[in-house]
């Protein structure tokens, strides 16, 4: 399969994953800050114009973080990654959804990408402050299921978690937010897996 991605974006979370379950698959790099993802030839490929997306060895595409996630986990890592039972499979994708509906393209698309939402320069801070309270709002949410335990489901990582670490990876690294002791924590373990060190680095992130 071929994995396409950008630095740093949310496709972090699959690449994180694909390392995590030990598929073999070819990365291509689209670099977003440049316009790769408007560029002809990966228009062919993905018309969404949107990172990540994995092409499947039949020739198939699959777009969106929950889909790409969902399928990796069943395909590849049922035993690991696959839901004991349909209640937890429901409850695994309404926290991935929550992380990266909300807390990604609510929150921080307004912190990191403020001139989306607005025309006027003005408003730039304004909207990015809306961004931080919808952050730090789903943070608060994620903490407190997060408590103590190891990953955000629980005893058992889950492909929520790979939601959370790249957006984690935002909040500590790439913003520094104020967020709970208990999600930086979380984010510093999950970093010192030996699939997010090798994901960042592929990046060029670490």
């Amino acid at each position: 399969m071929k994995f396409y991605f950008s630095p740093g974006a949310c496709s972090l979370g699959i690449h994180f994953l694909l390392e995590e379950i030990g598929v073999d698959y070819d990365g291509v790099a689209i670099h977003i800050k440049n316009g790769d993802q408007l560029k002809e030839d990966y228009i062919r490929v993905n018309p969404k114009s949107k990172v990540p997306a994995v092409l499947r060895d039949d020739g198939s595409l699959l777009t969106e973080f929950g889909v790409i996630a969902h399928w990796l986990a069943q395909t590849y890592a049922k035993e690991t990654f696959g839901p004991e039972s349909f209640e937890e499979e429901l409850r695994i994708l309404e926290t991935l959804d929550y992380i990266v509906a909300t807390m990604h393209m609510q929150g921080f698309s307004r912190i990191l990408r403020p001139q989306k939402f607005t025309p006027n320069d003005a408003d730039l801070d304004w909207v990015q402050g809306a961004g931080t309270d919808i952050v730090m709002k789903a943070a608060g949410f994620l903490s407190k299921q997060l408590g103590d335990g190891p990953f955000i489901m629980g005893n058992r990582m889950t492909i929520a978690d790979a939601a959370l670490f790249y957006t984690m990876f935002w909040g500590v690294v790439r913003l520094e937010l104020d967020l709970p002791d208990n999600l930086i924590a979380y984010f510093r373990r999950m970093s010192d897996r030996p699939a997010a060190q090798r994901a960042m680095a592929l990046e060029g992130l670490v």
